[in-house]
């Protein structure tokens, strides 16, 4: 039903859930900032300095314009644009819109990562168990 592997996709889940968790970069000098952990909390900040982002619009980019469009196919039946019976007509339309600018779209989205596993679910398929990165 997928021409993206499953494995190809538990990874850009993995990363979008990474990214959607990321907040913005702290100064350090707000109330409550403790020098002794604010190292940990910078895995979580969106800086330029953090390759969540990169590591995602790198997975997207990587995919072939099949895969790419089902990706977007996917956050569109997760989201609840379309369903399950729907979806030739889910791929039918990101055929039609699909863009360069597909990728910064697709990150733009809050919620990515449940959008897309919510769209498997309705498939019928699942990333559980799936080997991610």
């Amino acid at each position: 039903m997928l021409t993206i592997p499953l494995e190809k996709l538990a990874y850009i889940v993995e990363k979008a859930r990474e990214y959607d968790a990321e907040v913005p970069a702290d100064d350090g000098e707000g109330e409550g900032s403790n020098a002794s952990d604010d190292g940990a909390r910078e895995i979580l900040e969106d800086t330029p300095q953090n390759p969540t982002e990169e590591e995602l619009r790198d997975a997207i980019d990587g995919l072939n314009l099949d895969e790419r469009e089902e990706l977007l196919a996917l956050l569109w039946l997760g989201r609840g644009d379309f369903d399950a019976q729907s979806w030739p007509e889910a791929l039918k339309e990101a055929r039609r819109t699909a863009s360069a600018s597909e990728t910064d779209y697709l990150l733009g989205t809050p919620l990515l990562a449940d959008y897309l596993e919510t769209g498997v679910d309705l498939l019928g398929l699942s990333l559980e168990g799936l080997e991610r990165g």
